[in-house]
């Protein structure tokens, strides 16, 4: 054993292991319900059956138990790990020399309490010890997989994944609510934050840039809450996004020729519709010379330009000092000679400095917003507005959206799961009290296939783009055909 990373004599030695046998319990299959006849006469009920299924992970009794057993095994060795490493001088260790370490001790204890694995349970165990030091514990694995988006716990047993945009219960589970606990605090201690009673929710971000976002008893009922958007590591380009049929070609040439000449883009969507991801995408069209400043509650956006000054918000510290806004960062980014400004949600009073920057020079400016349409954006935008307290006509309010918004796109996760640009919008100025809008581009939804798929193509709706003449002045002059409806294609 590593005599440096070994706790001197007299350290407490590892605790005895009291093995408990876990009892079965014995549950009733539920008989099935009699059909009753049908009098004659009835109307037929055309409603589906509606059924039910609590979610569960695939595995056999057989597995269930043999994960108990391995999940006991493990915080027992945890527990001996921590009562025979020196955890301040595994800063200085290598990933080799820990790993080694940890094996060593680990079968150590194993024979001292005579139990007995398999090679690849031995395996198993190494890697998830290792984790329990040095990482998440058992998010780590979920972490690894590149498959998952998004992981929500619901209490110690629940885990569920995201993958292709479709949720699934997964077989990893915390040993107990102390546990999740333990990790939840590992989390946000590292970042300076604090999560307990008085104080039980956080949002944090993960040493790979990944969401952290937990809520602790109390206030979750049945154990810690917690949520993890991840982080991609290589983010998707326009190509990619058009070759995965996010958008058509024609779309993708589109949004090129408003984004190079500086149209101000509002990118709306619900919750996991890929909103950063279409954010990211349409900065690639910015140009190296142009000076970018971006703003974030959470730093997610992977801009690719030489020029680029990322801030991001801070909340209030334990006292209740210290908040800045995205509108203090806003603000200041405004007296930082910026060509663009990209905001990574506007949620509050800051949507009025944005409106403020696109109309006052600093047009091509972007950001997001929560919305389920393109007209319903444009609603929200006015609620922020009247939310922050700012006392103004609606039809002030209206005229400052139209000429500081060109361009909304609509961003939709589908119910199978795909993430589509539903429909581009232009807004092309006031008509009286109402906002003027015009759709260009549509994804027109025709039917679903048997299981349940999305069938359906994008479409433009035959109107010519408000900004036309501006494209041609910037050396962007579109083809007449991209604006023609087609019709069902092999989408």
């Amino acid at each position: 054993m590593f005599s440096r990373y070994k706790k001197a004599d007299g350290a407490t030695p590892a605790r005895k292991v009291v093995k408990t046998v876990p009892v079965a319990k014995a549950t009733k299959a539920a008989a099935p319900a009699a059909t009753a006849p049908q009098p004659e006469g009835q109307q037929q009920v055309l409603r589906k059956p509606i059924q039910r299924q609590a979610a569960k992970a695939a595995s056999s009794d057989r597995d269930r138990k043999r994960k108990e057993r391995m999940q006991e095994i493990k915080v027992e060795l945890h527990r001996g790990l921590l009562d025979n490493l020196n955890l301040a001088a595994l800063e200085h260790a290598t990933e080799t020399e820990l790993r080694s370490e940890i094996s060593q001790i680990a079968s150590e204890i194993l024979e001292e309490k005579s139990i007995v694995l398999n090679r690849e349970d031995r395996t198993t165990l190494n890697k998830e010890l290792y984790d329990e030091v040095t990482g998440l514990g058992p998010l780590e694995t979920l972490l690894q997989d590149e498959m998952v988006n998004d992981i929500l716990v619901n209490g110690p047993h629940e885990i569920f994944v995201e993958r292709a945009g479709k949720l699934e219960l997964s077989d990893i589970t915390f040993k107990d609510e102390k546990h999740l606990l333990r990790i939840i605090d590992k989390i946000v201690s590292a970042v300076g934050r604090r999560v307990d009673e008085s104080n039980p929710y956080v949002d944090a971000r993960l040493v790979d840039g990944s969401r952290f976002n937990a809520m602790v008893p109390p206030i979750a009922v049945d154990g810690s809450l917690v949520s993890i958007r991840k982080f991609k590591k290589d983010k998707l380009g326009i190509d990619d996004l058009v070759n995965f049929g996010a958008f058509t070609e024609e779309m993708a040439a589109y949004l090129q020729a408003a984004v190079s000449t500086r149209l101000n883009v509002i990118v709306s969507g619900g919750t996991g519709s890929g909103k950063t991801t279409t954010l990211n995408a349409l900065s690639s069209f910015i140009d190296n010379s142009e000076r970018i400043l971006t703003i974030e509650d959470t730093a997610e956006l992977q801009l690719q330009q030489t020029h680029v000054g990322r801030m991001e918000s801070r909340p209030p510290n334990v006292e209740g000092k210290g908040e800045v806004s995205p509108r203090d960062c806003l603000k200041n980014a405004l007296r930082m000679r910026p060509d663009r400004i990209i905001v990574g949600e506007t949620r509050g009073e800051e949507v009025i400095d944005m409106l403020q920057a696109m109309n006052t020079g600093h047009d091509g400016s972007m950001t997001k917003i929560h919305a389920n349409s393109a007209r319903d954006g444009v609603s929200r935008l006015e609620n922020m507005i009247a939310m922050a307290g700012i006392e103004m006509p609606l039809k002030a309010v209206r005229s400052q959206i139209s000429s500081a918004v060109n361009l909304i796109v609509q961003a939709s996760r589908l119910q199978d799961g795909s993430r589509r640009m539903t429909s581009i919008t232009e807004i092309t100025g006031m008509e009286g009290d109402v906002i003027s809008m015009q759709d260009l581009f549509k994804f027109q939804r025709v039917g679903l296939t048997p299981d349940n798929k999305i069938i359906g193509h994008f479409t433009a709706t035959g109107v010519r783009s408000h900004y036309s003449e501006r494209f041609r002045m910037w050396g962007y002059d579109l083809p007449p055909s991209i604006y023609e409806p087609t019709s069902m294609g092999p989408n």
